[in-house]
């Protein structure tokens, strides 16, 4: 099973990519805290993409869910046409020292490698594609 949604990439529509996203885990019996780990790791992914993307453009963003045939878990991709952008290439925050000592930024994206099972990223074709994957647990 698959979906696939476009959008403008603004924060106003954070909420429509997460009900889309939550229409396509109720369909596949996605239990309440993958769900929840998914959600909150899609908003930070999407408002990033808001955020940074276009910056100070506009531009659309495409997110494709998709359920695992060969167990339960789901893909969830992140397409942008914006500037090119690893977030995997950055360095892990160091999460032990104190927010006053901890440079500024990484800490959703860091927060959101750590709940899921697998996060890739790859630039083809013009294009930012960020994928998360998460097993049902």
């Amino acid at each position: 099973m698959k979906a696939e949604i476009t959008v403008d990439a603004l924060i106003a529509n954070t909420n429509t990519v997460i009900d889309f996203l939550n229409d396509f885990l109720q369909k596949v019996n996605c239990p309440r805290k993958a769900t929840i780990q998914l959600d909150i790791a899609t908003e930070e992914l999407f408002v990033n993409i808001a955020h940074y993307a276009y910056a100070p453009d506009q531009g659309q963003a495409t997110i494709i869910v998709e359920a695992s045939q060969d167990e339960p878990a789901v893909t969830v991709t992140f397409i942008d046409s914006g500037k090119p952008y690893d977030p995997l290439a950055k360095e892990d925050p160091d999460v032990t020292l104190s927010a006053e000592e901890r440079e500024i930024g990484g800490l959703g994206i860091y927060m959101v490698k750590k709940s899921m099972d697998n996060m890739t990223y790859a630039y083809r074709e013009g294009c930012n594609h960020l994928t998360i994957y998460k097993r049902f647990i």
